[in-house]
């Protein structure tokens, strides 16, 4: 660990947030998503550039105009102008997403001795929370690990388990809901982890590397897949394996939820083409082989 813990747990703002986190010379992703426009943009900068006014000022116009605001969790590549786990440069942070469970699911995450005391706590609507570690000396892989062994003690999102994830950037209205509730962060701790000080059990089996990704890329022959594709395989082995297909629809809407302007529509059809093809409901080869809708590869 370096620095000490820091007691004063006022909220910060959206600039004080991005260079708490990152250093200002660091490439980062943030997002911005309408649901209701369908509007997706992704801006790669600086930290830097991401805390000024300038852009700041473009982020709340667009928040304000029905957007929400994210912020990718890790660095990126000097030169990467895309949000992959290929691109990602170093690990600087795991985190949790509580949707569920209210004050006492944070506390049980503040007082445990498995995981060390956050730097930050993230209230993202009522009852509802991102917590976020700084860390260092972590490959992605073991982060991965990580992060899943965190959403698996606190009982969070498994969809938040991967090393590119974006988080929502505080000082923002959150617009999923009919109104608005601006983000809060809450700075909790100075200190920079190790894998050490996370006392969990961790499984690279149960990583999401290997149980997304590695189960679903079985069902094709091998070459380059897009992540739809991913999903549909994961959906069909899934209902091969006999769970439950509403169960399935919720794992892959959260999975997407960042990246896709209504993941939950999205995550039916990819499911309901599933069942159809285990069913053998007349779908040709080539139609099983393709994504849920063809569209979705550049969305």
């Amino acid at each position: 660990m370096t620095e000490s813990p820091n007691s004063d747990s006022s909220p910060v703002s959206a600039p004080e947030y991005i260079l708490d986190n990152f250093d200002a010379s660091d490439r980062v992703a943030v997002l911005v998503l309408n649901r209701n426009s369908r509007e997706t943009i992704q801006r790669i900068t600086t930290a830097k550039k991401a805390a000024s006014p300038e852009f700041q000022a473009w982020l709340r116009f667009k928040n304000a105009n029905g957007s929400d605001v994210y912020l990718g969790m890790n660095p990126l590549r000097q030169h990467a102008w895309t949000r992959t786990k290929d691109d990602i440069v170093a690990i600087r942070h795991v985190y949790l997403d509580l949707d569920h469970g209210g004050q006492d699911g944070l506390k049980s995450v503040e007082d445990s001795a498995a995981t060390p005391p956050p730097n930050h706590v993230l209230t993202t609507s009522p009852g509802k929370y991102q917590v976020v570690w700084k860390v260092e000396g972590m490959s992605l892989e073991e982060a991965e690990t990580l992060l899943h062994a965190i959403a698996r003690e606190f009982d969070g999102d498994p969809a938040a388990t991967d090393a590119c994830r974006v988080l929502r950037l505080p000082d923002f209205a959150n617009k999923k809901y009919a109104s608005d509730f601006y983000v809060e962060a809450r700075k909790q701790s100075t200190q920079i982890y190790q894998l050490r000080d996370f006392k969990l059990h961790m499984d690279a089996q149960d990583s999401p590397r290997h149980n997304y990704h590695e189960r679903a890329k079985h069902t094709f022959t091998p070459r380059s897949l897009s992540q739809s594709e991913y999903d549909w395989a994961f959906a069909k082995r899934a209902l091969a394996r006999g769970e439950a297909p509403d169960d399935i629809i919720r794992q892959i809407a959260n999975y997407r939820a960042t990246d896709k302007h209504d993941p939950q529509d999205y995550a039916t059809r990819t499911v309901t083409k599933a069942q159809a093809e285990l069913r053998g409901d007349g779908l040709t080869q080539r139609t099983s082989n393709l994504l849920p809708d063809e569209a979705d590869r550049n969305q």
